[in-house]
């Protein structure tokens, strides 16, 4: 190698010694990086090999990185998680979730973890569907939360839900805007994640073109400095009230960048 380098550089090149690497148990080090994901004082995510007590009053979820995309940590989650605190204290008791493209399942998990009702949570990925199901038992809630592989077109048209939630690249989502509103109930509220910043205004005209009307929008700035956002959509009429408090144009920004 050091011969063949130096035959590319030719004569004003230089190519040093080997140098000896420590040796690293990348299976472990890893984990080394990950910290538990404070989404308000009353939620928070951690991987099991973080023992960390949680605040006072603060309930957490379990969840392991694996192949299934959803531990809380990139901002397009941690947007949803956040508009699915916001609107858990204005949630009827009764009401009914769906997690459409669920990955770990950690969205529907916190909708369950925040306020009570039932879920259905699904992915094309079957993998994706066994990794929500482990993670419902795991943090004690597979009782209330049924997790199926498929599109959301596998659910019986008359099926209705309080709350919709939905983490995907605009590619994917945009599409499925009819089906998402077809499978809110009237009054209901619909959380749109996975999105960057830019392509809020194509997102929120296609959605009302479906019936949607934008309440909000709340934005987080990646290490890299990209911008994700998340709206939050209802079936209600312009004319109805927003019981979380979230109207048309409402802007919130994460400051950390």
């Amino acid at each position: 190698m050091r011969a063949a380098a130096a035959g590319v550089l030719g004569s004003e090149g230089r190519v040093s010694a080997p140098a000896p690497v420590p040796s690293v148990d990348w299976s472990e080090r890893w984990k080394r990086d990950l910290a538990p994901v404070a989404v308000s004082p009353r939620l928070r995510v951690r991987p099991s090999f973080v023992h960390v007590a949680p605040a006072p009053g603060q309930r957490e979820l379990v969840i392991d990185p694996g192949q299934a995309f959803g531990t809380g940590g990139h901002e397009s989650t941690r947007l949803a998680l956040e508009w699915l605190d916001v609107l858990a204290a204005s949630r009827p008791p009764a009401s009914r979730v769906l997690d459409v493209g669920t990955g770990t399942g950690v969205l529907a998990l916190a909708a369950l973890c925040l306020a009570p009702g039932r879920a259905v949570a699904c992915d094309v990925d079957p993998q994706a569907a066994r990794a929500a199901r482990a993670a419902a038992a795991r943090n004690g809630l597979a009782d209330r939360m049924q997790v199926y592989a498929g599109g959301i077109e596998a659910l019986a048209l008359d099926v209705r839900f309080g709350l919709v939630v939905a983490n995907l690249l605009r590619s994917e989502l945009t599409p499925l805007l009819p089906a998402l509103a077809r499978a809110a109930a009237p009054d209901a509220r619909i959380v749109l994640s996975g999105l960057l910043a830019g392509e809020c205004a194509d997102v929120t005209a296609a959605a009302a073109r479906v019936g949607l009307r934008a309440l909000g929008v709340r934005h987080r700035r990646d290490a890299s400095g990209v911008l994700w956002a998340a709206l939050l959509m209802t079936t209600a009429p312009a004319s109805r009230r927003s019981p979380d408090g979230a109207c048309p144009g409402a802007e919130f920004e994460d400051a950390n960048p």
